[in-house]
């Protein structure tokens, strides 16, 4: 597969890609005209912040599959047309977490301290140490806005300075705030009229974008300092010019502009300022674990694995996915099995979770089962990202339901699929060591690895089926690998699932079928 790394990323994420196989291409110095000219070539792209990745590139990229930012942010990527093509947008939201924590709290010595000024100004060969009484830190109040992964590691870290942590984060439960030790604030405002210092931790939507604009400045304390190592165009820039002139504000530092990479920004022009060019993740450390954990997810997903920071799917964390990686595995081979059974269309899909799994989030395994369904009827890509939108585009109604007990096993997942005239009901589990196993198809019990080749038959309960069967594939020079045989509950019916060392060819089950006493029969294959 052929990836397209078009802004710098560690060498060893580059080496980790071409030891996978991957024709990797760097280009560090291309234009938008050959970017767009040449993207359709790629399967995966891998930008930092600097790459438009918008409806202009999704229009000639028809390869594409990965979008990689090697970062956190993903405000120069439009995720709704990567989602409506199936495109999956990965990130890197943890491997700078330490380097941006760090930068943020430099900055704020730096500003408490003056330090930037008080070095120009010894360097120009001066010496007058009264220009630059800076102030304490300890007994302040910081007031963090956004208490995720970098806000939490500020929060705590500011606590060790004998500062006084308030923070604003409407998303985040009570509980994490007493976990850290840092105060709740209810309104934006209430973290306003507390703060000494103020230091924003919060992602740029639409909710956050100018939130700390002129009205804000009218309700904080008088000489407070600002610190914004998140994204530009959260502290509106005009006005917090406008807030330093006038003494409201009495410095800040700035790690991101609205318009960057364009240094433009009025704050440029104080003295009261300290502006750094988007430095919170350039360390040596930050940067060697940003390109490999891309290069790993890029790789991945175009593997067509779940990735733990797919930005436009179902949040998981690295150990979420990790436990739930033996039940993606299973509800997607049950989704691959649908079709080669029905030919029917399913107008509805129940999923029924059994046991512990009733107390996890279940979206992924909707998306890994449609995923299945449709990957062996449609020419079009079918990945975790479009596949509920297929599902809807078709008029699928997908419902939910949770049990807190499973009757034979921990953790079971049944799936209900409801078409024109009948219904087709398939339940599995996960065994031992993540090992995916099928208990039961339409109120046959059975237990098998739904693997390889297989064959499933249902037959007239009478003697010398097995055999029969058995003489069948034998004459055929096909071995049975596995067999499981299963009693309908009005003992009329049985049903055989057998695991075969080759595809069953239509010539072979046209004799089974043909066979007296078989209902019907399938040849499968995942």
């Amino acid at each position: 597969m052929n990836i397209l790394v078009a802004e710098k990323i560690a060498d060893e994420g580059i080496e980790f890609l071409k030891s996978k196989g991957m024709n990797v291409t760097v280009d560090y110095g291309l234009t938008r005209e050959a970017l767009l000219k040449s993207i359709g070539d790629y399967d995966a792209l891998i930008v930092r912040s600097v790459t438009k990745v918008n409806e202009e590139l999704y229009q000639q990229a028809k390869k594409l599959k990965v979008v990689g930012r090697a970062g956190n942010g993903v405000d120069n990527i439009e995720l709704s047309g990567a989602t409506e093509r199936g495109i999956i947008v990965v990130n890197t939201p943890d491997a700078n977490t330490v380097s941006a924590a760090e930068h943020t709290i430099a900055l704020m010595l730096s500003l408490s301290r003056n330090i930037p000024r008080a070095d120009a100004h010894i360097k120009s060969r001066q010496w007058d140490r009264t220009l630059f009484q800076g102030v304490e830190l300890m007994g302040k109040t910081l007031g963090v806005i956004g208490l995720g992964r970098i806000g939490t590691m500020v929060a705590t870290r500011m606590q060790s300075f004998g500062m006084d942590v308030i923070a604003y984060d409407p998303y985040i439960n009570a509980d994490k705030f007493e976990r850290f030790n840092v105060t709740r604030a209810n309104t934006l405002d209430e973290l306003l009229d507390l703060s000494d210092f103020i230091s924003v931790h919060t992602p740029k939507t639409k909710e956050t974008l100018g939130m700390i604009n002129e009205n804000a400045f009218k309700r904080v304390k008088k000489e407070v300092r600002i610190i914004n190592c998140a994204r530009g165009g959260i502290v509106d820039e005009e006005a917090l010019y406008k807030a330093i002139k006038e003494g409201t504000v009495a410095g800040a530092a700035i790690d991101v502009l609205k318009d960057e990479p364009h240094p433009i920004s009025p704050l440029l022009d104080l003295e009261e300022t300290i502006i750094t060019p988007h430095l919170g993740a350039d360390t040596i450390e930050a940067q060697k674990n940003v390109g490999e954990t891309i290069a790993i997810e890029v790789y991945e997903a175009l593997k067509g694995k779940l990735i733990a920071n797919a930005v436009n799917l179902p949040s998981l964390s690295v150990n979420e996915l990790e436990q739930m990686k033996p039940f993606l595995t299973l509800v997607e081979r049950m989704g691959k099995l649908y079709h080669q059974i029905h030919k029917e269309v399913a107008k509805t899909i129940e999923f029924i979770y059994k046991g512990e799994l009733s107390h996890h989030s279940t979206e992924p395994l909707v998306l890994s089962f449609i995923k299945g369904l449709y990957e062996t009827v449609l020419d079009t890509p079918v990945t975790y990202v479009n596949a509920r939108i297929l599902a809807e585009n078709r008029g699928i109604a997908i419902s939910e339901r949770r049990v807190s007990t499973s009757d034979e096993y921990s953790n079971s997942i049944a799936i209900k699929l409801h078409s024109k005239n009948e219904i087709f009901e398939i339940e599995g589990t996960v065994l031992g060591k993540g090992e995916p196993r099928i208990v039961a198809i339409n109120n046959y019990s059975i237990d098998i690895v739904p693997k390889g080749n297989m064959l499933l038959i249902e037959n007239n309960d009478s003697p010398g089926m097995i055999g029969a069967i058995g003489h069948i594939l034998g004459q055929n020079k096909i071995n049975i690998s596995t067999m499981n045989v299963s009693l309908s509950q009005t003992h009329k019916s049985a049903m055989m699932l057998l695991t075969v060392d080759q595809t069953i060819n239509d010539d072979v089950l046209f004799e089974i079928q043909q066979h007296p006493g078989i209902l019907k029969a399938w040849s499968l294959k995942i």
